[in-house]
């Protein structure tokens, strides 16, 4: 059975699109997705061997090619998604639908097909038992008066053989008739329809052509594009640089604008200082007269403070000693309450023992 199916001999009756699934053949349970997307999943009809086929072609791949048999089941295991197995095949198809409404027309469809190829079978299967028993009745020895009679016979008795064969023979003639006729206009309209994928095909390709010389001619205006684009960006580069240099340059001069008035400040002001040194250079020996009398007074002051230290280290040793005799007298006036708290005790115990003789006597 070739995979795309002759349009001479076979024709859709049911389309639809659906996501295609095959069994694992190694673990026969995980499902391994046989398209990338949703493909169309077609029923094809074989008015020559009286066939159906569900057929499915992603691209060039051919992903579903499954004869429909009279013991074939299409089982819908969820609501989106449905499978059937294929014994010729050895796999397991599976089919995932946009909606549940699609799935019912799809398993709907398959049970008509299946039953369809179930008459189909039984009407093979009559024709070929009719055959023979015909074959079995013409090989049976007769005598020459009945083969004389039954060839020299009257009409009724040749209609009476031969009427219920021929009317059999002349209705499959009239549908054979009609599936050839059909299978001509569907040839021409399959030819016209292959004509216009011809032609959209060569449009296609001539867009493809052009759509590729200019894209070929946008890469060439792309790179010129982009080498100018590096030249001025590398030429941006030397500018800022070039700029990042008289900045710098204008910096240093303001710095040094800056220093330079700096300096002449200092100038002024030191030229200030040397007129004011002048000035007191003219009353340095009234300041020498005064310094000897300040110098005088100084050596007045330092005895005095000699003095005085000498009296605040008396003072200081006066003050440690007075410190230590506090130390002493805190001492002794800790041992002294020692003493006066034991007393208060043995006062306390003795006044306790006359109180308890008292009450005793």
């Amino acid at each position: 059975i070739s995979p795309v199916p002759p349009y001479s001999r076979e024709q859709p009756i049911f389309t639809t699109r659906a996501h295609v699934f095959q069994i694992d053949p190694s673990t026969k349970k995980n499902w391994v997705p046989a398209s990338k997307q949703a493909v169309t999943v077609s029923y094809f009809y074989d008015s020559t061997r009286n066939s159906y086929r569900i057929i499915s072609v992603d691209g060039a791949k051919v992903i579903i090619n499954s004869t429909i048999t009279p013991n074939m089941t299409f089982t819908k295991t969820s609501q989106k998604f449905g499978q059937w197995a294929d014994s010729r095949a050895n796999t397991v198809f599976g089919l995932g639908f946009p909606s549940e409404q699609q799935l019912t027309k799809f398993a709907e469809k398959f049970q008509e097909v299946k039953e369809a190829a179930k008459l189909a079978r039984d009407r093979s299967q009559e024709k070929i038992e009719t055959s023979s028993n015909h074959s079995q009745e013409s090989g049976r020895e007769t005598p020459s008066s009945t083969r004389a009679s039954s060839v020299n016979g009257t009409d009724d008795e040749k209609a009476s053989h031969g009427g219920p064969a021929e009317a059999h023979l002349k209705s499959e003639n009239d549908k054979l008739k009609i599936a050839l006729a059909q299978s001509s206009s569907n040839v021409k309209k399959w030819e016209t329809e292959l004509q216009s994928l011809r032609e959209s095909n060569a449009r296609l390709s001539t867009a493809l052509q052009e759509s590729a010389a200019s894209i070929e001619h946008w890469k060439k205006q792309f790179s010129a594009c982009k080498e100018e684009n590096d030249q001025l960006r590398s030429k941006i580069e030397e500018l800022e640089e070039q700029c990042n240099e008289i900045n710098k340059e204008k910096e240093r001069n303001a710095q040094l604008s800056r220093r330079l008035q700096e300096l002449e400040t200092e100038l002024q002001d030191k030229e200030l200082e040397l007129e004011e040194l002048r000035k007191q250079g003219e009353i340095i020996p009234e300041l020498m007269s005064e310094c000897e009398s300040v110098s005088e007074q100084l050596q007045a002051a330092e005895k005095k403070n000699k003095d005085l230290e000498e009296k605040v280290r008396t003072l200081r040793t006066e003050v440690e000693e007075s410190k230590h005799r506090q130390t002493n007298l805190k001492t002794e006036l800790k041992n002294f309450l020692d003493v006066l708290d034991g007393k208060i005790d043995e006062l306390h115990d003795f006044r306790q023992g006359l109180s308890k003789l008292g009450v005793d006597n």
